[in-house]
């Protein structure tokens, strides 16, 4: 049983670590928070999230959780991605500070001192800066590429943004809501809900155990993702204003052709039926009307939108809903 005191203790920093078939570098991965955090007498709390690993990981954490009060473990049933794990690592931290770290030992909680002290310079939000990074060489030429568009459309001047090593104030996490894939892109969802964000140059090391789950398809899901983010914050009260304007544009450039072939047809007596011109201003017509109702249907459904929790949970440990 987990007493009262017990549930309403808030530590000084939760460590939320999103993990998949890691089981060879937890252990390792926990040995190194826990020296750190005991240095610098941190209180700290220590939560694993396991999204559905279909190897040994979740045994090595229950081991973990046996010998240190610390660790909080939650697995997922199956495999939903870094979005819904750290969705839930959020919703379960209780720490003034909330760190989150990649499991694959690239990250490195050395740093963990120095984003907190960078955070309490008037931060909110502190993302890391892997400057020099042991990643194969299409992963770097790619994430170069995603961190300028993502910054040159969204106006967030950071320079990594989908660094899994960051540090955040505890009420940073409680209100930015992830899902899907939205994961690449909090700091800019915490820009939008008015949090100030920051930026530190971290350490990166190369993977020791196990190979990379990146992948060509999350390079162009990455950019899928920033569109949709760009259009849900701009857009979402008012999807009229985005299907609306570009209807507007495409109707308005078909009744422009539309005229001026009515004109050469009236006054010029011209005939139309060898114009491809004419199919091309009655397709924009059509077009644009469809647009525009598209928009005024978005209208109908923008203010019941609601996002549920998609991910099942198979067991936790170390959390009060389970002590009680």
């Amino acid at each position: 049983m987990s007493t009262s005191k017990e549930k309403n203790h808030t530590p000084d920093l939760s460590v939320v670590i999103p993990l998949y078939n890691e089981e060879e570098s937890v252990a390792e991965l926990y040995a190194q928070i826990s020296a750190v955090v005991e240095r610098e007498g941190l209180d700290t709390e220590i939560i694993f999230i396991d999204d559905g690993s279909t190897d040994d990981s979740f045994e090595v954490l229950c081991a973990l959780r046996e010998q240190d009060p610390r660790v909080r473990v939650c697995q997922f049933r199956r495999n939903y991605g870094k979005s819904a794990a750290l969705a839930e690592g959020f919703a379960r931290a209780r720490g003034a500070y909330v760190v989150t770290m990649d499991a694959d030992l690239q990250d490195d909680p050395e740093e963990i001192p120095h984003l907190i002290d960078k955070l309490e310079q008037g931060f909110d939000l502190i993302s890391g800066w892997k400057k020099k990074r042991y990643d194969p060489f299409i992963k770097r030429v790619t994430s170069k590429l995603f961190n300028f568009v993502t910054r040159t459309l969204t106006g967030v001047n950071l320079h990594d943004m989908n660094c899994g090593l960051k540090i955040y104030r505890n009420e940073v996490v409680k209100n930015v809501q992830i899902y899907g894939q939205r994961h690449r892109f909090i700091p800019v969802l915490a820009v939008q809900n008015g949090f100030r964000v920051g930026e530190l140059v971290v350490t990166h090391h190369a993977r020791k155990y196990g190979v990379s789950k990146f992948g060509p398809s999350r390079f162009l899901n990455g950019f899928l993702d920033l569109i949709t983010l760009i259009f849900l914050s701009r857009y979402v009260k008012r999807p009229l204003h985005f299907f609306g304007g570009v209807g507007m544009i495409l109707l308005f450039l078909g009744f422009l052709i539309s005229l001026d072939l009515t004109i050469e047809r009236i006054f010029f007596q011209r005939y139309l039926t060898n114009r491809p011109l004419l199919f091309l201003g009655v397709l924009l017509i059509i077009v644009g009307t469809q647009f525009i109702s598209i928009g005024l249907i978005g209208e109908m459904f923008a203010e019941s939108r609601a996002e549920n929790r998609q991910y099942k949970i198979r067991a936790s440990l170390g959390f009060d809903d389970d002590e009680e």
